[in-house]
């Protein structure tokens, strides 16, 4: 089994590129994912009163009428909070999805403190053949299934999901990496591109050398 561990795969739909900015989340999904497989899932819509900009709503098919008439933003976060627990989590371009997490966890009064990993960062280290490493088109580098209109959250938390499948998938069968959990994750994706197979290999077999033996 690639880990015992659940990993929360998380996506935001936004009116913009960053908190920072003033934007909001208009919409958050999140897969959890356990031993490879999706055992649970939470999504919702959510009122947080910022407009939504029309170029936005030609992305995504989230309209201002449809995020008035969606719960607070507040309450949806504490359900999420709820939802996710203490478990880890990882998100297609975390570094997006992080931030917004953590901004709309504030908004709601709580503090968010779940270490992300990225698969943006692990496909490009495992997979550095493929042309591009956007969602969409590493999903069909890899022969995934897509999974609904893309840009809303909840279509692409599960194709993010099945990508972290598969690459704990190829962890633990191409590498031999028996727990491929969320430190090992982050691990990898902080490891220069370079050095990956040695990485890799010295995960498996702690044992290795890590200096030349001579004799």
């Amino acid at each position: 089994m690639p880990s015992t561990t659940p990993i929360a795969v998380i996506d935001f739909e936004t009116t913009g590129m960053t908190p920072a900015q003033g934007a909001r989340a208009t919409e958050i999904a999140i897969v959890l994912l356990q031993n490879g497989r999706v055992v649970d899932r939470f999504q919702s819509l959510m009122r947080t009163g910022v407009y939504i900009p029309s170029f936005i709503t030609q992305l995504t098919g989230i309209t201002n009428a449809m995020v008035a008439d969606a719960p607070d933003a507040e309450g949806v976060m504490r359900d999420a909070a709820r939802f996710v627990n203490n478990a880890p989590m990882v998100a297609h371009n975390a570094s997006f999805d992080s931030k917004f997490w953590c901004a709309e966890m504030q908004h709601a009064g709580i503090t968010a403190t779940h270490p992300f990993a990225c698969t943006v960062l692990l496909s490009r280290r495992l997979y550095p053949e493929a042309r591009s490493h956007s969602l969409g088109n590493i999903v069909d580098h890899l022969g995934l299934p897509r999974a609904g209109r893309a840009h809303r959250a909840l279509a692409d938390a599960e194709m993010a999901a099945s990508l972290l499948a598969r690459i704990q998938h190829d962890l633990q069968s191409r590498w031999g990496i028996a727990q491929p959990g969320h430190e090992l994750l982050s691990g990898l994706q902080r490891c220069a591109k370079p050095g990956v197979a040695k990485w890799l290999a010295r995960q498996a077999n702690p044992k290795l050398p890590t200096q030349p033996q001579f004799t």
